[in-house]
């Protein structure tokens, strides 16, 4: 008995193993504004991620103390079609812009944001293709289903 438990311990462990290495991906998506974060290293991260899955990165820079960052969360939690669509052509990084922490090295990078939440959009090298005000994109207290998804559309990578 000892022995056939041993056996399905054993193959347990090898074919978890083997699940793990045949899908290829350990990346871990960051999905808290948190000012303790290494955003360069969180984008190499995204970076590798993305070229093994031929999606493209969004930067979402904001912060916990941001209603919009949290309206555009909740929007993009609760519309399925957006949702979907983004989970399979983006890697979403969200990188903290707050008092303890402005990543002003990082962000010096890219264009100057006029406001909060914003988007830069990225190819799956991390080359800058598009910055983008989310003010653009809203609707009333929300945001607007048909701006989000003509945005996302136009900025998607082309799946040959």
């Amino acid at each position: 008995m000892t022995r056939v438990i041993l056996i399905f311990i054993f193959s347990f462990v090898f074919l978890s193993g083997l699940t793990i290495a045949q899908s290829g991906s350990h990346y871990t998506p960051v999905t808290e504004f948190d000012p303790a974060r290494n955003p360069a290293k969180d984008l190499k991260a995204a970076i590798d991620e993305a070229e093994n899955s031929n999606r493209r990165i969004i930067l979402d820079v904001g912060g916990e103390w941001c209603i919009w960052c949290h309206r555009i969360d909740y929007f993009i939690e609760n519309n399925k079609e957006i949702k979907d669509f983004i989970k399979d052509n983006f890697i979403v990084l969200k990188i903290n812009f707050s008092k303890e922490n402005q990543n002003e090295e990082f962000l010096s990078k890219y264009p100057a944001i006029p406001g909060y939440p914003h988007f830069f959009v990225l190819d799956k090298n991390g080359k800058l293709l598009r910055s983008q005000d989310t003010g653009l994109l809203e609707e009333g207290k929300g945001y607007s289903h048909q701006k989000m998804m003509a945005f996302l559309k136009k900025w998607a990578p082309s799946k040959n």
